[in-house]
């Protein structure tokens, strides 16, 4: 196993504060096109709201990714499993992080809510513009 500390899932407030960020963010850039039409000048804010927004939630969200992605590597979990080893505990307290990681992750609801925002930021400019 490598000197690297055994990953762990973050507490539930920093999971929730993330998902806020990503969904504040999405808000952010769906609402200018309804701005274009109501509030021009508020335009360049809500754009740098959105956008500092996404640049701390996706680098959140791009370390989380390699967490898991190295204590797979880090502790050749793949290469063990597909060799049909008995795992150590240690193997087991990993492959625990990486199922609760996912299990716990509000990702999928966050696709979800901007799949929904764009499409509303599309049917408002659509119905501001008919």
């Amino acid at each position: 196993m490598s000197e690297n500390p055994r990953p762990h899932v973050v507490p539930r407030y920093v999971i929730l504060g993330f998902f806020l960020l990503g969904l504040i963010s999405a808000l952010s850039f769906r609402s200018i096109i309804v701005l274009q039409s109501v509030r021009p000048d508020w335009i360049r804010g809500v754009w740098y709201l959105g956008a500092c927004g996404y640049l701390v939630f996706f680098y959140y969200r791009f370390r989380i990714s390699r967490k898991r992605k190295h204590a797979i590597s880090d502790n050749s979990l793949i290469e063990k499993i597909d060799a049909k080893e008995n795992l150590k505990d240690e193997d087991r307290e990993v492959l625990l992080y990486l199922l609760r990681s996912i299990k716990v992750s509000l990702e999928d609801r966050n696709y979800e809510l901007i799949f929904l925002l764009s499409l509303l930021a599309i049917l408002i400019d659509i119905a501001l513009h008919i």
